[in-house]
């Protein structure tokens, strides 16, 4: 599913967190927004979830307004830097939450959920609850549970931003293996270049309510479009 962002703005009373933002995520990409603190990048990935309101402009998923549809609606799977995990359920459960939810039969709950604890490499951890379990391995969870009910857009809020180098540098390089099984259209929030870089397929630029450039991370390094990108982006 293709997303496309045209003329977003949004402020929050005197600060302007957006401004007239035009953004097009192909179907089946994976799409980082980099930027510093404050340059709206949150904000955007919110939008596009549901979760916040744009004042002008639309959001359109397969050229299908859905700028006044509620987040439940949107078929959208979202994972927040801070996992949110259900601390009382166990791994399978959490994963199992959304097909509870939705009353689906316990045969094919157990089956999804077995399917995605394979996925995310966990299938001997399905009865630990949370407290049992690493940051890295947290995560994985959260993830999985966003996937479980096959949502045709995942949107990443920081994912790996509360873990350490180390196990920040394993989950890329596994989020961009679990991105080339699954196809599932994937907005990425982060402010660590390298991340972008090494996970992304195209990189959108913001910096101050503004996407300033969107290119392949071989294209942005290669040919920035102005000096912020060229600083920012790095040596």
């Amino acid at each position: 599913m293709s997303i496309r962002i045209l003329g977003v703005s949004r402020a929050f009373g005197n600060f302007q967190a957006l401004s007239q933002v035009d953004l097009h995520v192909p179907s089946g990409s994976l799409t980082a927004l980099l930027g510093p603190s404050g340059s709206g990048k949150t904000t955007l990935l919110r939008i596009i979830a549901g979760l916040e309101s744009a004042d002008t402009g639309q959001v359109q998923f397969d050229n299908r307004d859905v700028t006044s549809l509620a987040a439940r609606d949107r078929g959208v799977g979202f994972v927040f830097q801070h996992y949110a995990l259900f601390r009382h359920m166990t791994v399978r459960e959490n994963i199992g939450f959304a097909l509870s939810v939705q009353k689906k039969p316990k045969d094919e709950i157990r089956e999804r959920v077995d399917e995605l604890l394979s996925l995310i490499q966990l299938k001997g951890m399905a009865e630990r609850y949370p407290s049992q379990l690493s940051g890295g391995q947290k995560q994985r969870v959260a993830l999985a549970r966003a996937l479980a009910a096959r949502p045709e857009v995942l949107l990443l809020d920081e994912p790996f931003g509360a873990l350490d180098a180390q196990v920040r540098q394993d989950l890329r390089r596994w989020l961009r293996r679990l991105h080339d099984e699954v196809h599932v259209t994937t907005v990425l929030v982060t402010h660590d270049q390298e991340e972008a870089m090494e996970v992304a397929d195209r990189i959108a630029v913001m910096d101050h309510s503004r996407v300033e450039q969107v290119a392949s991370p071989r294209d942005l390094y290669e040919a920035p479009s102005n000096a912020f990108v060229m600083g920012f982006v790095g040596p």
